[in-house]
């Protein structure tokens, strides 16, 4: 059991918008795939909800100790969401999910240990691969349109980043440049920092509740700028190699 004193070793960090109908199913899945197998803490961060959704978290904090909110009170986009809740977690080890209940928890014991059994996790991302993607064919095709533009043009080696499932250190995590829209370039931007990444297939459901918060045409267009600034700044990097000394 958790104690108060307790540091768990996984936060599992959960950006939400407008999703009341989903709050207290997903934390009670998270909860049945976590409990006994790792000592950890749920992160939600409301990212300006103008719906229940801080009501539904409040609920959620009354009946799941493990859970802790925090709340923008403008919406900053997902990508802050999740370096606020990543900054306000206390584990070493994030796991982060999409607030829909798309995502399957059940999935996270297992790329915990991939990212356990690395040589150095601050180094190492396991990221999600929807194999078998359960959205409409407009979505599954502009994705996978993207997602082969994205690899030919940074040579990330990842067939899917859009997956909001991903496992990776708090300290690399907090060491990447930060901007809008950077939750779909982590793989790369490990890899600018000398670090390494592994996809693996994960499960992936049907919104059964709530209505999606992206379009296909508006996530193309910042997609362009998104990308021409990630080359960018793969670019632009180095990445030091260190003798020993006496630092």
């Amino acid at each position: 059991m958790q104690t108060e004193q307790a540091v768990p070793e996984l936060a599992v960090v959960v950006p939400v918008k407008n999703e009341q109908d989903n709050i207290l199913s997903l934390i009670a899945e998270i909860h049945a795939a976590l409990d006994g197998v790792v000592d950890f803490e749920v992160v939600y961060v409301d990212d300006g909800s103008d719906d229940r959704t801080p009501q539904k978290l409040a609920e959620a904090k009354q009946k799941f100790p493990r859970v802790r909110s925090l709340r923008h009170r403008e919406s900053c986009g997902q990508s802050q969401a999740v370096a606020s809740g990543v900054k306000a977690a206390r584990a070493r080890f994030i796991a982060t999910l999409d607030g829909d209940g798309q995502n399957d928890p059940a999935d996270i014991p297992a790329l915990l240990e991939r990212l356990r059994a690395a040589a150095d996790p601050d180094l190492f991302i396991v990221a999600g691969f929807r194999h078998k993607r359960r959205d409409s064919a407009v979505k599954r095709y502009t994705s996978r349109f993207a997602n082969a533009l994205r690899r030919a043009l940074l040579n990330d080696d990842t067939p899917d980043t859009g997956c909001g499932l991903k496992v990776f250190s708090r300290a690399g995590f907090l060491d990447l440049p930060r901007f809008n829209h950077m939750h779909r370039y982590l793989p790369a931007l490990y890899l600018r920092n000398g670090g390494a990444v592994v996809s693996v297939p994960v499960n992936h459901r049907s919104r059964e509740r709530g209505v999606s918060k992206y379009g296909t045409i508006d996530r193309a267009l910042v997609g362009i700028s998104d990308l021409l600034g990630v080359m960018w700044l793969i670019r632009r990097s180095s990445v030091p190699e260190i003798d020993s000394g006496d630092a």
